[in-house]
């Protein structure tokens, strides 16, 4: 039982974690559509984080914004849709607070640490004039937030239990996606 709940652990986290870098990614991506800018290049990395390239951005903070907003709404979206079994609603939760708690991280842990000149998003954020306080609201905000869908799960984020009740097709689902992931991201 606990090996078939370490697989299950494993394959979940792997998904939220390509899933929720695909969302956060997109809502750069939709964000620079719809306020004129022009995508130049996504890259969705296996391991780290993924970045989105805007060429003539004349709202570079709106785009900087729109990944961890974006990725955050986005992640919570399956929530209204997945409830047609229990595992089901267990993934939807568990990728709801995953996006939640890592993208507050990124940007309210990432406004304090890191290179004051990279181009991750919270830098980003600060070099176009969004004040620090927002950063740190929006991390402890969406942290919070997402500890708080997480603590629904169950004790141990509720792995045993969620792995005790998929089949080998909800098994083979969070491959596939991986998969489907990881070639989107080498496209």
């Amino acid at each position: 039982m606990r090996f078939r709940a370490l697989v299950f652990a494993t394959l979940s986290t792997t998904a939220a974690w390509l899933a929720m870098t695909a969302v956060h990614e997109l809502g750069h991506v939709l964000t620079a559509r719809l306020s004129g800018g022009r995508v130049m290049h996504v890259e969705l990395p296996p391991r780290g984080l993924g970045h989105t390239q805007v060429s003539r951005n004349p709202h570079p903070r709106l785009v900087a914004w729109g990944g961890p907003l974006g990725g955050s709404l986005m992640g919570l979206a399956p929530l209204i849709f997945l409830r047609r079994s229990e595992v089901a609603r267990w993934l939807a939760r568990f990728f709801g607070g995953f996006c939640l708690i890592a993208n507050g991280a990124y940007v309210g842990v990432g406004a304090f640490l890191g290179d004051p000149n990279g181009a991750d998003d919270a830098h980003e954020l600060l070099r176009h004039g969004a004040p620090l306080w927002q950063l740190a609201l929006f991390g402890l905000a969406t942290g919070t937030a997402g500890l708080g869908v997480w603590h629904r799960l169950g004790p141990a984020i509720g792995f045993i239990r969620a792995s005790s009740l998929a089949g080998p097709r909800t098994f083979a689902a969070l491959a596939a996606l991986i998969v489907a992931l990881l070639a989107l991201g080498w496209l």
